[in-house]
C-alpha cells in the first residue's frame, strides 16, 4: 500500500512538471545486462584475472595503471568500451524520454556512469552531464596537454581470459605517449575536466530555467553518495527509485524499492491512468 501511495504521488509530480531531471547511478544499467562493481565481488566475478590476482576496483581503475601496466589497464578499461559500444538500452530510457516530451522544458541528466547509455538511448548529447566524464572520450595520460578526444578510432582487441590489450595501445597525438580514458578514477589528479565542466554549465543554466522541475534519481547509492546529494539538493520532488537504499528525507522526496525498470514501468501506468482519469 505504502508503495502504492508513492507511485500515484511520483504520477502526480510528473504530471505538474516542466522539466525532468533524470540523475543515474550504475543501477541503471542492470536492467541492460551491464555489470555493478558493488565491491570486489561484482569485479572478480565479470574480471576473472582480476580476482585471481586479487587487484581490486581502485587498484585498476586507477591512473597509475596505466603507467605500470598499460595493457592490463587497457584490458580492463578496452573490454568495458566495447561493451559499452554494443550494449542496447533498456526500455526504461524510453519511457524517461517520453515523459520528457511532455514537459516545456524537456529533460536533463546528470549521471555518475560513464558509459554513453543515455546518448546511446537517445538523449541530445547536450542534455546530458558526466560528472565522472566518459569512457568514449580519451586523453594523455600523463597528461601532457588539455585536449580531449573520441575514441571512435579505438578498436580495442581484448585477451578476456587474462584481461589483457593484445592490439595496439592508443596514443596521444600531441606528445605519443599512452592514452587513458577521459574517465575519473581512483585518487585521480590528472583527470582533465574540461568536457564535464561545460556539461554540468549547461546543466546549470537549464535547472535556472524550470519553475516546476521533478527529479527522478535511478540506481544511485550511498557508498559513493554523489548523486544521491545532487538529487536533494534539488527536491523537494525527488523521485528515488533504488533497489536496496530506497530512503530519502520526506522534505526531499519520495523512495520506491525496486529495480530501475520495473519501477519505470509502473509509474509509466500510474501516469497514464491519471491522464485517462482527467480526460473523463
Amino acid at each position: 500500500m505504502k508503495e502504492q501511495l508513492a507511485i500515484e504521488q511520483a504520477a502526480a509530480w510528473l504530471r505538474d512538471a516542466d522539466g525532468l531531471l533524470v540523475t543515474a547511478g550504475a543501477g541503471i544499467g542492470v536492467d541492460s545486462g551491464l555489470p555493478d562493481f558493488r565491491g570486489n565481488e561484482g569485479l572478480w566475478r565479470a574480471y576473472p584475472a582480476l580476482g585471481a590476482a586479487q587487484i581490486g576496483f581502485p587498484a585498476i581503475a586507477n591512473p597509475a595503471s596505466f603507467l605500470e601496466d598499460p595493457l592490463l589497464a587497457w584490458g580492463f578499461y578496452g573490454h568495458r568500451l566495447k561493451l559499452y559500444r554494443e550494449v542496447v538500452p533498456h526500455a526504461g530510457f524510453a519511457i524517461l524520454q517520453r515523459w520528457a516530451q511532455r514537459m516545456p522544458h524537456g529533460a536533463f541528466v546528470r549521471t555518475s556512469n560513464v558509459d554513453g547509455q543515455f546518448q546511446r538511448a537517445g538523449f541530445a548529447e547536450q542534455a546530458v552531464a558526466e560528472c565522472h566524464g566518459s569512457i568514449h572520450h580519451l586523453q594523455c595520460a600523463s597528461p601532457c596537454c588539455s585536449r580531449i578526444w573520441p575514441a571512435t578510432e579505438f578498436e580495442p582487441q581484448v585477451d578476456e581470459q587474462a584481461c589483457r590489450l593484445v592490439g595496439r595501445l592508443p596514443r596521444c597525438p600531441d606528445c605519443g605517449g599512452i592514452a587513458r580514458p577521459n574517465v575519473l578514477m581512483f585518487y585521480d589528479a590528472a583527470w582533465l575536466s574540461r568536457r564535464t565542466d561545460a556539461q554540468e554549465a549547461r546543466l546549470q543554466r537549464w535547472i535556472d530555467s524550470a519553475r516546476r522541475m521533478v527529479t527522478v534519481e535511478l540506481g544511485a547509492g550511498t557508498a559513493l553518495p554523489t548523486i544521491r546529494r545532487f538529487s536533494e539538493r534539488h527536491g523537494p520532488r525527488v523521485i528515488r527509485i533504488n533497489v536496496r537504499e530506497p530512503q530519502i528525507d520526506p522534505a526531499k522526496g519520495i523512495g520506491i524499492q525496486g529495480g530501475a525498470l520495473e519501477t519505470l514501468v509502473a509509474l509509466d501506468h500510474a501516469l497514464d491512468q491519471a491522464d485517462g482519469a482527467h480526460k473523463r
